[in-house]
């Protein structure tokens, strides 16, 4: 198995999801996930924000505000809308994943809560319909406002594992409170909280990036990261507090931060601008991670290829 710095677009389209985490794991903590919004007009509206994203550095791409029941993607025309996910794939040449959201109606919600599509809830019919739509890999976490909770993402990574099955790659966690109560700073999640997701299913577990969340600082983050690792498990830390759209110097402290705490993937998420990081962003975080070796190669690297 190529480690995840060495493929191409050729080599990803061989790839399941077991053999994906594989070549993440082999990149020693050097693999940049950029979560995009298609449902917005594009960054640049002549190409979608996946590509720019792509052309930017990213190695993976992962799609939010995304109904599968009714796929769209601005900047994206496709007769047959089942086919967009499989067509963007092979614009893009990356791996594409989908933001689900486990939202629990019984949680203590500390503030107005948006009500969300089914084709973005992480039931049992959406799962086995982002299957279908041929995503590489899902995410369990939950937007701001929409009162996805610790609790209920435990229930959905068991959901997407038997969907998916042993082959498929499943990330879960919380970038931020979502507006539960309780789940908020430095209580947004425990060891113990991590160990249930490795133990429901999860391959990768979502963790806030030091400096994005209240009290997550390096050495805490570093010591839940350990926790992932003990248990044989991927860590992805995460900036999605908005802060995508920060200067090039935030950016490139909390990369560095992630780095020391150990993490196996960084993401940058989608509130920088028009539905994606300002994607001068992804570019410095990618080369504070892995230099400007593979950080241009990654860019510069054909969809031939």
């Amino acid at each position: 198995m190529k480690r995840l710095l060495d493929c191409t677009a050729a080599d990803f389209e061989k790839m399941n999801g077991s053999d994906l985490r594989q070549s993440i794991l082999a990149s020693e903590g050097r693999t940049i996930v950029a979560e995009v919004i298609g449902a917005v007009t594009p960054y640049y509206p002549a190409v979608t924000n996946a590509e720019m994203a792509a052309a930017f550095g990213a190695d993976l791409i992962l799609l939010n505000f995304f109904d599968v029941f009714n796929p769209s993607m601005e900047g994206l025309d496709v007769e047959v809308p089942d086919t967009l996910v499989r067509t963007l794939k092979r614009h893009v040449g990356r791996p594409i994943g989908l933001n689900l959201e486990p939202v629990d109606l019984d949680a203590e919600k500390v503030e107005a809560l948006v009500e969300l599509p089914e084709g973005r809830l992480a039931t049992e019919k959406s799962l086995q319909k982002a299957k279908e739509l041929g995503f590489d890999f899902v995410c369990l976490t939950g937007n701001p406002k929409t009162g996805v909770s610790n609790a209920e993402i435990t229930k959905a990574i068991g959901r997407a594992r038997s969907i998916f099955g042993p082959e498929g790659l499943i990330i879960a966690g919380k970038m931020h409170s979502a507006g539960v109560a309780g789940e908020a700073g430095g209580s947004l999640m425990s060891t113990e909280t991590l160990h249930s997701f490795i133990e429901a299913g999860a391959d990768i577990i979502l963790i806030p990036s030091p400096g994005t969340v209240p009290g997550f600082t390096v050495e805490k983050t570093a010591k839940l990261v350990d926790a992932v690792h003990e248990k044989g498990a991927l860590a992805i830390l995460t900036t999605g507090t908005s802060q995508e759209g920060a200067d090039e110097a935030t950016i490139k402290q909390i990369a560095l931060n992630s780095k020391m705490a150990g993490a196996d993937l960084f993401h940058i998420g989608d509130a920088g601008a028009a539905g994606m990081a300002i994607p001068e962003n992804i570019t410095a975080y990618s080369i504070v991670v892995r230099g400007k070796r593979h950080t241009y190669v990654r860019m510069a690297s054909s969809i031939l290829r």
